[in-house]
């Protein structure tokens, strides 16, 4: 397995098969460290910015116990010489930017929510960075680097000795401590620093007496260093992407493993020693064997540097799809939370230098089938910026988009918006794209017929030319979109809205609210298709109606981000005010919101989008049907991806980490579906047959049941313990008589007073009336008239015996 953290929860993978296992949830903030438990490794601890350290079962996903310390922790650090006490890195009390690494006593008790208040200094004037401590040889001493110092305290000795180096930049060197590793069997401190060089220290338990050699490749900084678990090999990884591996402390011999695509940020080895694995700052963790050859990746979404495209969805995966490595647009799958794949737009190597000008993805459009990608790169340049725009068609063959048309300079300023006509797709005059720019003008592209058949592209039918060039008043042209059924085209310039006919190109009306210039607009759908809504950056949302044109109604709110969903009516508005983010989604024709959300998020949102769902969702409260068929995500200032959920935090994590019987509402086998139908099919009859099945009803409810197939197996009691409660949680008790168990007793009883007078046996059936009703009360039961019960008594008194001759 391997164990990450990621945001709020803590991610199991599977190495052979780079699946999410589990997903553990509980804390409240960011995750900052995560440690295996030295004496028991089915178990790990977790620490978190909320204040907490919990106690995991990660086989099982539950967990075991939650330890409050009450101050942020920024990392986490556990030994196998301290069995009750972990130590963590928290910040200095009334004194700002200042960390001390301390050692926190865990409770012991028997609840499941304790306090950890017993704290104990270790170190002060530490570093906030988890990779700037580390422990030795046995938890022997722990070492700590910070700025151009080095301090390593003994913990037996209780002695202390601080070590420095020159602070002044000499010769191209730059002596700042970026991380430390221990050596973990012998009394050797190496450390990165942020000229490249790496220092092995040795002798440090004498302050003057000290000695140490260097290591020097990278040519920027080291951003972290990992022993192998024998000691004899040395990693270190830093902006280079590329892992080294040094042998017997030489310089002379190492290895490396270039390519690996992003910057190193942190790096660690597995208890065995067999597999290494680097986490990178694209937000990736690459699987690396002990001879050095790579053996798996799990990427995540990546962080860039800016999201230039905005967030879309491919109309044929429902990935996610946005701006992924520098010049590619990557496909995310939100379900499984891994990519799916990444599409180099830009096709040149990215060269990793700062204030290095080069081209990147700006826009990016699909059109309705997902047939056809527009993408829209520049390189940013001071006097003239150089534009491409590329069409890319998608061949089902190859299962990849695949350059149709490369379009240069296709404005003479920045590409502001652009946008395909939603409409269907199997004629080619139906499809076209609209460009908007700076230029003071928006662009109309239609495919043509390929008029060079011995040319370059001679084996394409179509390309994409230019149809159509529409300004109005020589304003900038800041965004475009088209209606639902394609017939009318809305194209802002500066603070007025102009609706374009998509056929013969006239302009049909005008719509301005001053002041401010327009920063969002979009169409409404189904119901409310006669509406045009729009935002301005002076802090107003308006929506006009287009039979009228006329001002419907508008709402002084300060909305940067305004997103329709495809499926619905609703629209999704982001307003921004005092350093607060609120949510409001509305229909057109309702000026009042069906649902608000105050301070969705401390962080500023930038972008949003509406994910179709596989299945709607089923949802109790009216204030989330907007939700039923489409979810709707979110990305912050902090390049984080959020979402709104109506279920609670139990109920999305994964299934395997919260229970181990499969219930109806989770994804089955095709051996449990098949069984699921005859068990269908089963109770089905039953009912036609007017059975009550009151033994599988008493097998759901059974809180025995339950326990013996919810408790992880490990934790349970013996088989001889269980026995008994399970068998007898399944016997049904008297009181729980069906209907056909209490007519049989009723004619058993009627048989053996058969004898008897008729006045007895009127008395005594109606005694067994009288308590068969008292039993079968609640149940459904068949009552015969008064005829019906002569004509059976008359059968009941004639003889039979003569049936026995034959």
């Amino acid at each position: 397995y391997l164990l990450c953290a990621s945001g709020d929860f803590v991610k199991v993978y599977s190495v052979t098969t780079e699946e999410t296992l589990r997903l553990m949830g509980g804390h409240t903030d960011l995750v900052t460290g995560i440690q295996l438990n030295p004496h028991n490794h089915m178990q790990l601890y977790s620490s978190s910015l909320d204040g907490s350290i919990k106690l995991w079962d990660f086989m099982d996903g539950i967990p075991i116990k939650t330890f409050t310390v009450g101050c942020k922790l920024l990392a986490l650090y556990t030994l196998a010489s301290a069995e009750d006490s972990v130590f963590v890195i928290i910040p200095k009390k009334r004194e700002r930017d200042t960390y001390q690494l301390v050692s926190v006593k865990l409770t012991k008790g028997a609840g499941q929510d304790l306090e950890a208040k017993e704290l104990s200094v270790v170190l002060g004037g530490v570093g906030a960075s988890p990779k700037q401590i580390a422990f030795g040889r046995e938890g022997e001493y722990v070492v700590s680097v910070k700025d151009v110092n080095l301090q390593v305290y003994f913990f037996k000795r209780k002695l202390l000795n601080r070590f420095s180096l020159r602070g002044v930049k000499t010769k191209g060197g730059d002596n700042q401590f970026s991380c430390v590793a221990c050596h973990p069997t012998e009394d050797c401190i190496a450390t990165g620093h942020a000229d490249g060089k790496i220092r092995l220290w040795r002798n440090f338990h004498h302050r003057k007496e000290y000695t140490y050699s260097t290591l020097h490749w990278h040519h920027d900084i080291v951003m972290d260093l990992a022993f192998s678990m024998e000691g004899t090999r040395l990693l270190s990884g830093g902006v280079e992407s590329v892992l080294v591996q040094w042998h017997n402390e030489s310089s002379c011999q190492k290895d490396f493993l270039p390519r690996l695509g992003s910057p190193i940020e942190y790096i660690s080895m597995s208890s065995d020693g067999a597999l290494c694995c680097t986490l990178h700052t694209d937000n990736r963790i690459t699987i690396i064997n002990s001879n050095l050859r790579f053996s798996r990746s799990i990427q995540g979404l990546i962080k860039s540097r800016d999201v230039k495209t905005g967030l879309l969805v491919d109309p044929r995966t429902k990935a996610l799809v946005m701006n992924g490595e520098p010049g590619h647009l990557q496909f995310y799958c939100l379900q499984s939370d891994q990519q799916l794949f990444s599409l180099d737009i830009v096709q040149r190597q990215y060269i990793h230098e700062a204030g290095l000008k080069q081209s990147d993805l700006v826009k990016v459009a699909f059109s309705a089938q997902g047939t056809w990608l527009a993408t829209v790169e520049e390189r940013e340049e001071v006097t003239d910026p150089e534009l491409e725009l590329k069409l890319w068609f998608y061949e089902v063959e190859t299962q990849s988009f695949k350059l149709n048309t490369r379009i240069n300079t296709p404005h003479d300023n920045h590409i502001t918006d652009m946008c395909f006509r939603d409409m269907g797709e199997l004629e080619d005059d139906s499809l076209i794209l609209v460009t908007a720019g700076r230029d003071c003008v928006f662009k109309v592209w239609v495919m043509v017929e390929d008029t060079d058949p011995e040319g370059k592209y001679a084996q394409q039918s179509v390309s994409w030319s230019c149809d159509f060039v529409g300004s109005y008043h020589n304003y900038q042209a800041t965004n475009c979109c088209f209606s639902e059924d394609g017939s009318l085209l809305a194209v802002s310039f500066e603070e007025t809205v102009t609706v374009w006919d998509s056929v013969t190109w006239d302009l049909k009306c005008t719509f301005c609210h001053p002041p401010g210039n327009i920063r969002n607009i979009c169409f409404g759908r189904l119901t409310c298709s006669k509406y045009l809504i729009g935002a301005t950056d002076y802090g107003f949302l308006c929506c006009w109606n287009l039979l009228t044109c006329a001002l419907e109604w508008s709402a002084h709110l300060n909305i940067v981000v305004l997103q329709p969903d495809p499926l619905s009516e609703h629209i999704a508005a982001v307003s921004w005010l005092s350093k607060e983010s609120s949510l409001f989604v509305f229909k057109p024709n309702e000026p009042r919101p069906i649902y608000i959300q105050r301070n969705l998020c401390k962080e500023k949102i930038l972008l949003a989008v509406f994910v179709p769902r596989d299945e709607p969702e089923t949802t109790g409260s009216e204030k989330y049907l907007w939700l039923r068929r489409s979810q709707l995500f979110f990305l912050t200032d902090t390049q984080e991806l959020m979402t709104l959920s109506t279920k609670p935090l139990e109920k999305r994590l994964t299934p395997s980490s919260k229970q181990l019987a499969v219930e109806e509402s989770l994804p089955v086998t095709p051996f449990s579906l098949l069984l699921g139908k005859h068990r269908r099919h089963q109770s089905q009859e039953d009912i036609d047959l007017g059975k009550l099945v009151v033994h599988n009803k008493h097998e759901q409810a059974s809180p025995a049941v339950k326990e013996l197939l919810h408790t992880p197996a490990h934790v349970l009691p013996s088989a001889s313990f269980l026995c008994p409660i399970f068998i007898n949680s399944l016997l049904i008790s008297k009181e729980n008589k069906s209907a056909e168990e209490v007519a049989d007793e009723v004619e058993m009883a009627s048989e053996k007073t058969e004898d008897d007078s008729d006045e007895e046996r009127d008395v005594t059936e109606m005694e067994q009336e009288d308590t068969s009703h008292m039993e079968l009360l609640g149940e459904m039961t068949c009552k015969l008239s008064k005829s019906q019960e002569k004509e059976l008594r008359k059968i009941r008194k004639m003889d039979y015996s003569w049936i026995s001759a034959f």
